[in-house]
């Protein structure tokens, strides 16, 4: 199925993915009782933060993630994802997590897991991270920037 207008769009795909996204964050908070913000679970990992989910059960969730992917691109016989240079993927990723700590946490625990329990904080920083989005897009594309190859 395409979108008209969108040929690359997968919306079946991206049901399917938002859908298990939803359950994973569920079951997170009704077994454990945590929010699943992967921010909060990866400063959990390194040390930095204090409570929640235990470092081995960071860990876990942390290495699951790219490995659940590559299970999924193997059984689906995805393309081999293209990524930005290191040198951007580690000013991005630095700039990703001072904002994550600025901001109390990232596109998954604001963004799934807060909106979801309707926290008006959530719903505010959620808007922030889509329209600071909307804006990097809007200033690349005017400058004739290309993040990807």
């Amino acid at each position: 199925m395409t979108l008209p207008g969108f040929p690359d769009a997968a919306p079946l795909a991206g049901l399917g993915g938002g859908i298990l996204i939803g359950l994973a964050a569920a079951i997170m908070l009704l077994g454990m009782g945590r929010i699943a913000g992967v921010s909060g679970i990866a400063a959990r990992a390194v040390g930095l933060g204090g409570s929640g989910i235990g470092r081995r059960g960071a860990w876990a969730f942390l290495i699951g993630l790219p490995i659940g992917a590559a299970i999924v691109m193997l059984a689906t016989g995805s393309p081999v994802p293209q990524f930005a240079n290191s040198g951007t993927l580690i000013v991005a990723g630095l700039f990703v997590g001072i904002g994550t700590r600025l901001g109390s946490g990232c596109t998954s625990g604001h963004g799934v897991c807060g909106i979801s329990r309707l926290s008006p904080r959530s719903i505010v920083a959620t808007l922030t991270f889509i329209t600071a989005g909307i804006a990097t897009v809007a200033v690349m594309n005017a400058l004739g920037l290309e993040v990807l190859p």
